[in-house]
């Protein structure tokens, strides 16, 4: 059996090659079942996400300790396990956390690849935390980035991330006034865990993209309700849209927007059922919730490159 770090992983594909696994992965039938939600401790929370193909059964084991900062450790650790259905045995083990983040990402990157226009050149990034590097990166893969606004609310958490993303080659500035900076971008990508709005709809301008990856709860939101009543609302799964979608459901609440009016999800837009982006003034939007589906088609991709 691999045992796949997260640095091994990271080497094994690109944000590019992720993106173009988990098109296919939507593409074909992937059975993802409900996770299991057990909480094993006052402390910890254990979270079991299990999919399966013709090929592979993966499971990713999440442990949630919430006393962890106090030890000097991550609040969040993950692992996952890939099984041959051909044989029952399991052939990788590989970091879950690192795994986690690159499928968000690039979940939101082949959105965008629907969704943003082709000459989409600017990215605001909403939140500088673990995931916002690779979203960068997964952005840019399928769209050609080249200035990255970051926004925090404490500005000085975002300057390590600037050095580490100009050293991509991105023109980089920290932004304080999120207003103005909404209005310069082509894609705003947001990973918080806020529960208050921080986006607002009266910012946008016409033509924009927006990805939000990081409210995972019914009570989180990155959005007001104008920001939804504006947009072209995209998922990842119904599903996981109608049970945890917080900008949604409380968009809903407030009477700005109905669940039914979903365009569509990643299966639609990957099969061709779906139409994307129709013209380059409309205001698009993709809400994520994540689906073990895109753990094991990143992960297949991964084992069968390492």
């Amino acid at each position: 059996m691999k045992i796949i770090s997260a640095d091994q992983l990271a080497e094994a594909a690109s944000y590019r090659d992720i993106v173009e696994a988990l098109r296919q992965g939507f593409r074909e039938d992937i059975a993802t079942p409900t996770r299991h939600h057990h909480d094993t401790s006052p402390v910890a929370t254990l979270l079991l996400m299990p999919a399966w193909s013709q090929a592979f059964t993966g499971i990713k084991t999440v442990v949630v300790k919430t006393d962890n900062p106090a030890l000097g450790l991550p609040t969040v650790t993950g692992s996952y396990l890939l099984i041959d259905n051909r044989t029952g045995a399991p052939v990788a083990m590989m970091d879950g956390t690192e795994l986690t983040r690159r499928r968000t990402a690039c979940a939101g990157a082949l959105a965008a690849d629907y969704l943003a226009r082709q000459d989409a050149e600017t990215l605001l990034m909403v939140g500088t935390g673990a995931l916002a590097p690779h979203f960068v990166r997964a952005h840019a893969a399928v769209r050609p980035i080249k200035t990255v606004l970051l926004y925090n609310r404490t500005p000085a958490k975002a300057e390590a991330l600037a050095g580490d993303l100009a050293r991509d080659g991105f023109a980089i500035e920290i932004v304080r006034d999120l207003e103005q900076a909404t209005g310069k971008a082509d894609i705003i990508s947001c990973a918080t865990t806020s529960t208050q709005p921080i986006l607002r709809g009266q910012w946008l301008k016409p033509g924009t993209h927006i990805d939000l990856a990081g409210a995972f709860k019914p009570t989180m939101r990155e959005t007001d309700g104008e920001t939804i009543a504006k947009a072209r609302v995209y998922v990842d799964t119904r599903e996981g849209a109608e049970a945890e979608a917080g900008d949604l459901l409380q968009a809903e609440a407030e009477g700005k927007f109905r669940m039914e009016n979903i365009q569509g999800d990643l299966f639609g837009l990957c099969r061709g059922k779906t139409g994307g982006r129709r013209n380059r003034e409309e205001i698009t939007l993709f809400k994520s919730c994540g689906t073990a589906l895109e753990d094991l088609a990143a992960a297949a991709l991964i084992y069968s490159r390492s």
